[in-house]
């Protein structure tokens, strides 16, 4: 009869310790939820008055392919990620309270991954921020000495950037990027051994035309008089590969091949 009252008082005992314990736990969850939605709520306050979303304008502001950008908001990204990461805490609390320690320790890991995860975001962020600024540099070159294809040449450097970022990006975040690394390599050596043979046999005389443009367009100007094979008129136009001349009888496009190659009397 004593065992059965001392089991009886242990059980009594043991309920009233678990179901403190567990009214304290539901209470510190209460209250951390609130002060989590609080720091959040002053966060957003604090991110309007900085201006962080001018950081999502200029990655919005990247064409990834033609005519296609993204659409990123910076602060709402932010106060997500750091909302997860306090619940974490706040979860790690709790089941310290209720005993959980497995539950804390794996919690735990997750939260030792996330400066990793975070540090990995900020590569691939800057990395991208560089890529574009290449991508527009390569442009503003091509277009200041008149030259095509400026578009494709620095939408192809603009991709390599950003593979060789995702790569390392990715490494930060621990991630096995071996496979991935050796398929790049692979794709990036049959482009070049393709680019190499391509300028080697078929794009000979295309750079030839380029620099031969580019020369006609230091030595001639648009509304410039000219006499060539005994023609006279006036420059009306300079494109890539030839010159529109206005006549007399009409108007005469000259390849600028035989600008270059003959002699051109300039009248003042």
């Amino acid at each position: 009869m004593e065992k059965l009252t001392e089991l009886k008082d242990l059980a009594i005992e043991n309920f009233s310790t678990t179901g403190l314990s567990l009214l304290k736990a539901l209470l510190v969850l209460l209250f951390g939820w609130l002060f989590i939605k609080l720091i959040v709520s002053i966060l957003k306050r604090m991110f309007k008055v900085i201006k962080v979303d001018k950081l999502g304008e200029k990655l919005n502001d990247i064409e990834i392919v033609d005519g296609k950008k993204l659409n990123i908001n910076v602060s709402k990204i932010l106060l997500t990620f750091i909302k997860w990461s306090l619940l974490i805490v706040l979860f790690i609390i709790v089941s310290e309270m209720m005993g959980l320690s497995i539950v804390s320790e794996q919690i735990g890991k997750l939260i030792a991954f996330l400066p990793q995860l975070l540090s990995a975001a900020a590569i691939f962020v800057i990395g991208l921020l560089i890529a574009n600024f290449v991508k527009k540099s390569i442009q503003s070159f091509f277009k200041s000495f008149d030259l095509s294809g400026s578009k494709i040449v620095s939408q192809l450097v603009f991709f390599i950037i950003l593979a060789l970022v995702s790569i390392t990006a990715l490494n930060q975040a621990g991630i096995n990027t071996e496979i991935i690394t050796n398929n790049l390599n692979m794709i990036f050596a049959a482009f070049l051994v393709s680019f190499a043979l391509a300028v080697g046999i078929g794009a000979k005389e295309v750079v030839a035309d380029l620099m031969r443009a580019f020369y006609t367009r230091r030595l001639y100007e648009i509304g410039q008089k000219i006499k060539f094979k005994g023609i006279e008129g006036e420059i009306e136009a300079i494109e890539d590969i030839s010159i529109v001349l206005k006549t007399k009888e009409g108007k005469l496009i000259i390849p600028i091949k035989d600008i270059v190659e003959n002699q051109v009397e300039i009248q003042v």
